[in-house]
């Protein structure tokens, strides 16, 4: 995309973090905005605060793992908007829990959102910006599309096919000249609810590790990004048409390793998970 003022841009997930974030961030550049989430108090509050930069909202509660509602919304943002160039498949959630002890109800759940919803978004929305003089699919991915780590087999597995999914629909697009791109996004850790919304199943001998209230006090340490620079990246990645963006040092930095190390970035995170394990 050359021009964002006036366009229109469809985002899942706005009700809090990034969704948010990049809400105020286009606002700000002058887009038309079509919000979406299931939590409607805090998708009410973006809409609140994207009003004074004088762009139009529309919302609507979504549950992008319901294929038929998201297909229903894209039809009623373009028919709204009168086209939609700039989609956004930013909506996840988060599940913690080995390969052993997961629950197949929350492995399909956390993919009903995480990937479903991302095929869904991108399906629904692209006979729209195929209509329209220019546009482009932004898909959030994670660094957990880049390596996997212990007790994230089901997000691993998502992001991971989040990730292979962008990257085939980007180079679709090219081999058939179409105006329409797509960029995959790998966010580090960021500071959202993420970790507070999401399912992690006390397991047998580590009730504590698995206790929802002390992983968020985890993830808020690690968490060095902001929303706010998580979406001026992803501007700054539409804006110049990247294939991928990386969000945050750490990102940057695993990014890094995986391609040095290969495969070997395995035996890294196995030693590092001992260590940690070991700790008092």
């Amino acid at each position: 995309m050359k021009q964002f003022a006036g366009r229109v841009a469809a985002i899942t997930g706005a009700a809090s973090g990034i969704g948010r974030a990049l809400a105020l961030a286009l606002a700000r550049e002058g887009m038309q905005l079509a919000l979406s989430d299931i939590n409607e108090v805090g998708l009410a509050e973006t809409a609140q605060f994207a009003a004074p930069h004088g762009t139009r909202v529309t919302t609507a509660r979504l549950d992008v793992a319901e294929r038929a509602a998201v297909h229903a919304w894209a039809d009623r943002v373009a028919a709204e908007h009168g086209g939609v160039h700039l989609v956004v498949n930013n909506a996840g959630v988060a599940h913690g829990a080995s390969i052993e002890a997961m629950a197949y109800e929350d492995l399909e759940w956390l993919f009903g959102i995480n990937f479903w919803g991302v095929v869904h978004g991108t399906k629904a929305f692209l006979p729209h910006l195929l209509a329209a003089e220019e546009g482009h699919i932004v898909n959030v991915s994670s660094v957990f599309g880049i390596i996997a780590v212990p007790g994230q087999g089901a997000y691993n597995a998502a992001k991971f096919a989040v990730r292979g999914y962008t990257e085939c629909l980007r180079q679709e697009l090219e081999l058939e000249n179409r105006r329409v791109s797509a960029t995959c996004v790998h966010p580090g850790g960021v500071k959202t609810n993420i970790a507070r919304n999401g399912r992690f199943p006390v397991q047998a001998g580590a009730a504590s590790a698995t206790d929802p209230a002390d992983i968020a006090r985890r993830f808020d340490e690690v968490a060095r990004t902001t929303p706010e620079q998580a979406a001026a990246a992803i501007v700054r990645g539409v804006k110049r048409n990247a294939r991928r963006v990386l969000i945050g040092a750490d990102a940057r930095a695993i990014d890094l390793v995986q391609r040095v190390s290969g495969a070997g970035y395995q035996a890294l995170i196995v030693r590092a998970a001992r260590r940690a394990s070991a700790a008092p």
